[in-house]
């Protein structure tokens, strides 16, 4: 009974001791493996460490605040202050062109003329006429106060003479159509008829412009009508002229908004010196305002646009931290900052494609802003 006892204990045990060694050599391997996983945690921490990228070199400029002129702009255009069609109050035929396109005229000069030679020859008749009546009359006139000759008949020479007067005032009136002239002295356009031509009533003959003095024609919002008095001067430029800035005064604001577009249109007016500004020119109009104490300005090209919004980079011990800015408007090559910016910060204004917050920086120049 004992021995069968024993024998089964042996059994069970036997099992038992076999997986010992297999547990231990499994907790071995397991350490072995964590501590290789760790050397090579460490070394590849240390190697990264070893290997950091350089600091990025940027160009970036120390913002200050500034005293800046302010203006209200719009975008016009020239017109001249008197400018016509040329053209015929009456059909004919053109006999005469007395002008050269891109001639300076002055004012009553003939231009064109028409056949007038009917007219002509009623004028001729018309003469005799008043000639007579004029006889007729210097006649009645002597001999009425004798009683030779009733007064009524001095009454009708006298109206005879009259009705010959009128009479070739009349032809005179016909002939002066018959003649286009200069209304007032300007500079001559394309001719647009030839000699022999036939022309009706109305129809273009040239255009006649004078370019001494030119009304600029520009639009406001509502909002900016308070910026805005007749007689205030206002600064005129165009990618015509680039280097040449005029002065204009505000001569017309017109009383009633724009329905559609909510604008204001507004008139100047101003000289033209050597007649260099065109009718029809696009021009940039300034309204000059009391200036701004305390802005800050940074080159348009520091300013990072994206989808979240206008951002900048500043450079703060010696890392890229990057600045949500609101943007106000341009001046030149630089645009106002409303808000995100203060006197003092240090701007990148180029290199900063290459940048991500928190890189480190070096500064290449910090006296003045670059330019791409």
């Amino acid at each position: 009974m004992s021995i069968t006892d024993d024998t089964d204990d042996f059994a069970v045990e036997t099992p038992r001791r076999r997986k010992a060694p297999l547990l231990i050599a499994a907790i071995v391997l397991v350490l072995v493996f964590g501590a290789i996983f760790a050397w090579r945690s460490m070394r590849m921490a240390g190697s990264a460490a070893a290997y950091a990228p350089p600091p990025v070199e940027v160009t970036a400029m120390r913002v200050k605040s500034e005293t800046l002129p302010q203006a209200l702009r719009a975008t016009g255009s020239i017109e001249a202050v008197r400018q016509v069609v040329l053209a015929p109050e009456v059909p004919g035929r053109i006999v005469a062109i007395r002008f050269t396109a891109g001639q300076r005229v002055g004012r009553g000069a003939p231009l064109v003329q028409l056949f007038d030679a009917p007219e002509r020859a009623d004028r001729s008749a018309a003469v005799a006429r008043l000639n007579f009546a004029q006889i007729q009359y210097d006649r009645s006139k002597e001999l009425e106060p004798t009683g030779a000759e009733p007064r009524a008949l001095l009454q009708q020479h006298e109206a005879e003479l009259a009705q010959a007067r009128a009479a070739i005032r009349q032809i005179d009136a016909r002939l002066a159509q018959k003649t286009v002239r200069a209304p007032f002295s300007g500079q001559i356009g394309i001719r647009q008829v030839d000699l022999g031509q036939y022309v009706n009533a109305g129809d273009a003959i040239a255009t006649l412009t004078d370019l001494d003095r030119v009304h600029v024609n520009f639009s406001v919002p509502q909002q900016d009508l308070s910026k805005l008095e007749v007689g205030g001067d206002v600064s005129v430029r165009s990618d015509a002229l680039p280097d040449r800035e005029f002065t204009a005064k505000v001569s017309a604001i017109e009383p009633v908004v724009a329905g559609d577009t909510r604008n204001i249109a507004v008139q100047a007016v101003m000289a033209n010196p050597g007649r260099v500004l065109r009718p029809g020119i696009f021009v940039t109009v300034g309204v000059e305002q009391p200036v701004r104490q305390g802005a800050i300005l940074v080159p348009t090209t520091a300013i990072q646009t994206s989808a979240s919004g206008d951002s900048v980079f500043v450079v703060r011990e010696g890392k890229a931290a990057l600045v949500p800015v609101t943007v106000g408007s341009e001046v030149g090559e630089r645009t106002v900052v409303e808000r995100g910016l203060s006197a003092g910060d240090i701007v990148v204004t180029t290199g900063q494609v290459r940048l991500q917050p928190g890189a480190a920086v070096t500064i290449a120049d910090t006296s003045k802003p670059a330019t791409r």
